[in-house]
């Protein structure tokens, strides 16, 4: 691992290593251990998430290595330079047409994905829920019982290579039409009600307690988050923007009705 990390990086600083076969082969590897799961670009050590900015730019430097191709999947056909993963029966994931998740991007057994999408470099954990129109942005990392609802964005990151990709821990719930983007980190068991927007500036307003509490580009575990707004001054008077409102804590009842899914697995019932 060291050597492909060595590799990478020099061919970071020179482009023109591109060319070399060596590097190429290094590349591919990166790319194929991402698509295992056997490499992330970021991980969890000591309760901190941290970024492997090395193989961010691997992902980066697959691109101009690969030429553009036509991929054709029975009527269907694609135009693009990365190709589509493949082996699902295998990996232990339903995937539903028209799901689509490009290789170099991890999916642990018992994943669903609804038609939805998943880009090169995410990592989504053993019985996640993708939902109908989901999107997995580039290098996301999603944990393992995660719902996405109908519709959730999460955002990707390439560039720049140091910035920290969203992350999205065990058990959490993203209600429909959620945003999430630009590095937020999303902890374990938290609940976003439906059309939450999160970018690394919106203000998150824990209203729970007597006195309010604000984070930016966290939301705490366990956490019931819904939209809200807050007043701003601007040039032309004072107007609402939106932020997030944490109202409280996840309860049993909240978990029962986020059990679904869970259920269904278990009981092998069609849906």
């Amino acid at each position: 691992m060291d050597q492909l990390r060595e590799t990478i990086e020099a061919a970071w600083e020179d482009r023109a290593m591109l060319s070399d076969g060596w590097v190429r082969q290094s590349i591919d590897e990166v790319i194929a251990l991402l698509d295992a799961g056997r490499l992330r670009v970021a991980e969890e050590r000591d309760g901190r998430w941290l970024v492997n900015e090395w193989v961010k730019k691997a992902v980066i430097l697959y691109f101009p290595m690969r030429q553009m191709e036509t991929i054709e999947a029975g009527p269907f056909e694609f135009h693009d330079k990365i190709p589509l993963k493949r082996g699902y029966k295998q990996l232990g994931v339903r995937v539903v047409p028209h799901a689509i998740a490009r290789y170099g991007a991890y999916l642990a057994p018992d994943v669903v994905m609804m038609p939805s999408y998943v880009n090169i470099g995410a990592y989504v954990d053993s019985g996640t829920m993708v939902d109908t129109w989901a999107t997995v942005g580039s290098c996301a990392q999603i944990g393992k019982g995660v719902h996405l609802s109908g519709g959730v964005g999460i955002g990707g990151v390439l560039e720049p290579v140091q910035a920290a990709p969203v992350i999205v821990e065990d058990h959490a719930f993203i209600g429909s039409r959620c945003v999430v983007v630009e590095g937020v980190h999303i902890g374990k068991e938290a609940v976003l009600g439906a059309n939450v927007v999160l970018t690394a500036s919106t203000r998150v307003i824990d209203v729970s307690g007597t006195e309010a509490v604000e984070y930016k580009g966290h939301i705490p575990g366990r956490a019931v988050v819904i939209p809200g707004t807050v007043p701003r001054q601007f040039a032309a008077g004072s107007y609402q923007v939106p932020c997030a409102l944490i109202i409280g804590e996840r309860k049993e009842s909240t978990d029962r009705k986020t059990s679904l899914n869970d259920a269904l697995r278990q009981h092998q019932i069609a849906v």
